[in-house]
């Protein structure tokens, strides 16, 4: 898309998915930046396909496939970059991107090493010619829902880590394994394959989440009380976590979230 043609996109909220591809996909969210701004990126368990418009993407759009995180992430974005996301639920991204989370996870990957060249240039071409935020968004979830009758074999793995996902936070890996009528092991593959991280850390990224959620809204409560609410054994355990992944106290990432462009 040429660089002039970025201001006729304007930034909205998320777009919710179809019918179609709500199986896979959360949500499409387009984003724009009006100036340089350092940027913190909140490790969330999914995988998502982030479309770049403006002097960033080769010939003025670009796709890549993003992998899980397990830690904060800290970029500059920069004026003018408008990008729009598609993020996948859990164990969808077999089915959308052709191979395991676990194969990507961690890494930015170009979507045509994923996808043949003809699936790919389709949808950079209708990007390019997107008009808005709508067009843009509409277009990429066309061509999800191009690639699902493809995977219809992947649907039971995404239903099966969809479920595992909503009780880990409350129990263990055994005790979801057997209300799920799985072994352990089997559970364990079926979550690093769909999610790219083992439940442990799933479970890791999602206390983390809730509690710095906790912190931002709840102006007044204590770390001691956060913690309990949130999963966490005590504080000490909390602010253990928040080192791993933000490589910050609790109290020190908060101060940066407060200063610095989420990007959500």
């Amino acid at each position: 898309m040429p660089a002039s043609a970025v201001a006729r996109i304007a930034p909205s909220a998320v777009h919710p998915p179809s019918a179609v591809t709500a199986s896979v996909l959360s949500g499409l969210l387009v984003d724009e930046r009006d100036r340089d701004t350092p940027g913190l990126a909140i490790p969330r368990p999914e995988t998502q396909l982030v479309v770049r418009f403006g002097a960033s993407g080769r010939t003025g759009v670009d796709v890549h496939a993003v992998g899980v995180r397990r830690g904060v992430h800290r970029k500059l974005i920069h004026r003018g970059q408008l990008t729009l996301s598609a993020r996948l639920h859990p164990g969808a991204s077999q089915a959308v991107l052709g191979v395991p989370a676990s194969a990507i996870a961690g890494r930015i990957v170009r979507l045509d090493e994923l996808w043949s060249g003809a699936p790919t240039q389709r949808l950079l071409a209708r990007l390019a010619s997107a008009h808005d935020a709508a067009e843009a968004a509409a277009a990429l979830e066309r061509a999800i829902a191009e690639r699902l009758p493809l995977a219809q074999e992947c649907r039971a793995r995404v239903q099966l880590v969809r479920a595992a996902a909503s009780q880990l936070t409350r129990s263990k890996v055994s005790t979801v394994a057997a209300e799920l009528g799985v072994s352990e092991r089997h559970l364990r593959r079926a979550f690093h394959e769909g999610m790219g991280m083992s439940p442990k850390a799933f479970a890791q990224l999602e206390r983390f989440q809730r509690a710095l959620h906790a912190a931002r809204t709840e102006g007044h409560a204590s770390w001691a009380s956060i913690a309990a609410a949130t999963g966490y054994y005590d504080q000490a355990h909390l602010i253990a976590e928040f080192r791993a992944i933000a490589g910050l106290t609790p109290r020190a990432l908060l101060s940066e979230c407060r200063a610095t462009q989420l990007i959500v």
